[in-house]
């Protein structure tokens, strides 16, 4: 899931991405209006987090602009806590509002509920539980067992695991999995990819008898259980 955050405030803005982060999303910031809407309104976002009060164009400014080409999820997330105000964001097209100061556990059960509302058919159709001879992942409590062992994964180890298995038997190049799990564009000259399949083979395969992470020469790496 990629979300946006409109937030003006920097420190608030790198709390927020690299918390959100850490709960497995990719996330975007905009530190102003123009370019907070100039992104919203280009962009493929799951959903927005927004300031009321930001430079260039204000919050309600935003949300104005932007429903009229996008019903993208919008949380507004603002120090403008009186009813009025709540009352005038809803009504301008937010669909949740949480005043600052926030806990950031509830910020995340909202931005949870607003996806599963903007996604139900994702959700009734894809499975949380994923199964590959003796692995189990479990989308939602975020965990992967193999063999009935826990497997201690980072963020972007679940992140590239589930990726590999939504998807076994089939070959994803390393510029697939750059852009789907680091959101970036493939850089020859990089080797985040290979690092992170390297730390992830070491805890999914190197502990047990079966290899299930496999290198296709050329091509990329294939999640399946092979005789």
């Amino acid at each position: 899931m990629k979300l946006l955050v409109i937030e003006d405030e920097i420190k608030l803005a790198e709390y927020l991405r690299k918390g959100l982060s850490e709960e497995g999303y990719v996330v975007d910031l905009a530190h102003n209006g123009i370019d907070g809407l100039h992104l919203a309104s280009t962009g493929d976002y799951d959903l927005l987090i927004l300031d009321g009060m930001l430079p260039g164009i204000d919050g309600l400014a935003v949300l104005t602009a932007l429903r009229q080409s996008k019903q993208t999820p919008v949380l507004m997330l603002t120090a403008r806590g009186q009813v009025e105000d709540r009352v005038r964001g809803l009504q301008t097209g937010a669909d949740d509002y949480l005043v600052k100061p926030f806990a950031f556990s509830e910020l995340v059960a909202r931005i949870q509920v607003l996806l599963r509302r903007s996604h139900p058919s994702r959700s009734d159709a894809e499975p949380t539980l994923l199964h590959l001879a003796d692995l189990d992942v479990d989308l939602v409590r975020r965990k992967a067992t193999r063999a009935g062992q826990r497997l201690d994964l980072t963020v972007k180890e679940f992140n590239l695991l589930s990726l590999l298995l939504r998807r076994h038997g089939e070959v994803l190049s390393r510029t697939e999995l750059a852009e789907q799990v680091w959101d970036m564009h493939f850089d020859s000259e990089t080797n985040v990819v290979e690092v992170a399949v390297r730390r992830l083979r070491n805890k999914l395969d190197t502990p047990f008898d079966r290899t299930l992470l496999h290198t296709v020469r050329g091509m990329g790496y294939v999640l399946e259980a092979r005789e």
